[in-house]
């Protein structure tokens, strides 16, 4: 059996998803191809023995970007896209080429992204009544009918829902979550003066980072921010941090989250509108507790009072709460991360998540519809 995948986005989490994926279904004995952004995403995909292209495709309306995937997707017997534009194009020419193909939706438009898991989650600030109609009524009608094309996967139960209540037909829908490696097991986390918690987040206003400073100050016990990740917000979040007196560092994007997350007492997963934030798994996998909000598929990572704790999103209080709890108590801080640690184990192994998606290949491979 050979599965190219497709992927035109250079970092993020649907890519991060891809490096973990690619190579355990090449592991399985399937033949194996990335077609993807540019050099330096496919020589890490080379670097992890997987075949890979770049071949840029820089926007929708791409054309000769997105003609140069044909002739890569010849003798395939599945197409799988990753990301809104291999979805647009990957797909439809998957579907010619014969091959079956599957569509990753790794999340929602940021301005819908928050009515998943939360029907009645308001419209973030400055988003125009048309422009969230057009989402919910021609973006979103656009992939039903993209799907008729081949089958979609959510990495979330949330997100399988939110769909289906759209009008996906239910058929062609398949909940696989992202997986990822348990990190070997280190010495114990340093101790710190003050608790460190992290971030690691686009910094934009879904990803919730301003509901985090205006939780900072309420924190009874010392608490030192790390904030890993870039936006268009990055400018004004340091000013309201330093106005506010927070003692945050912003970090930029950070290619390799583990030295970082080393270094932490705890991460923190503030999000207005989220899926299935890979950082949260990586966090998990590391051994460290996580403290997220209950939107979108972070409640079914995060196991609330075993692995962290779950609070209500918007709600500076209630992180300011969990975050003075689990400074007062480091022993719940460890049993916390060593729960999450097993918890990545059983249900989001890397391996796992593989053999469950080469399972689905087989199937639609076997199928005659």
């Amino acid at each position: 059996m050979r599965v190219v995948y497709v992927s035109t986005i250079e970092r993020g989490g649907p890519l991060t998803h891809l490096r973990q994926l690619a190579p355990r279904v090449a592991a399985d004995g399937v033949d194996v191809l990335v077609l993807c952004a540019s050099e330096d995403v496919a020589e890490s995909f080379r670097g992890l023995d997987v075949a890979a292209e770049a071949l840029p495709v820089a926007h929708k309306l791409d054309l000769r970007g997105a003609a140069a995937l044909w002739p890569h997707l010849r003798g395939a017997d599945v197409v799988h896209t990753h990301d809104r534009r291999a979805g647009l194009f990957g797909r439809l020419a998957g579907r010619m080429r014969q091959a079956r193909v599957v569509h990753t939706l790794h999340g929602m438009p940021e301005e819908i992204a928050a009515r998943i898991g939360r029907d009645g989650a308001p419209d973030p600030p400055g988003v125009s009544r048309a422009r969230i109609a057009w989402l919910v009524h021609g973006y979103l009608r656009i992939e039903s009918a993209l799907t008729r094309l081949g089958h979609v996967v959510a990495p979330s139960q949330a997100l399988v829902d939110f769909l289906l209540a759209h009008g996906f037909p239910s058929r062609r829908v398949r909940q696989i979550p992202p997986g990822i490696e348990p990190a070997p097991q280190d010495a114990p986390r340093p101790e710190h003066e003050a608790l460190v918690a992290g971030v690691a987040a686009n910094l934009e206003y879904w990803k919730g980072v301003d509901v985090l400073l205006d939780a900072a100050p309420l924190v009874r016990s010392p608490l030192r921010l790390e904030i890993y990740g870039a936006g268009s917000l990055r400018d004004e979040l340091e000013r309201r941090a330093g106005e506010a007196g927070v003692d945050a560092r912003f970090h930029g994007f950070v290619p390799d989250t583990r030295a970082a997350f080393a270094g932490l007492d705890v991460l923190l997963q503030p999000s207005r509108a989220d899926n299935m934030p890979f950082a949260v798994l990586e966090a998990m996998a590391a051994g460290l507790p996580v403290v997220g909000t209950r939107v979108g598929g972070i409640p079914e990572l995060i196991a609330d009072g075993e692995t962290g704790v779950v609070v209500e999103p918007d709600d500076p209080v209630a992180l300011a709460t969990a975050l003075d709890d689990l400074a007062g108590d480091p022993v719940r801080r460890v049993e916390l991360g060593r729960n999450g640690r097993a918890r990545v184990e059983s249900h989001f192994s890397a391996e796992e998540v593989a053999h469950r998606t080469v399972a689905l290949y087989r199937e639609l491979c076997e199928s005659s519809t």
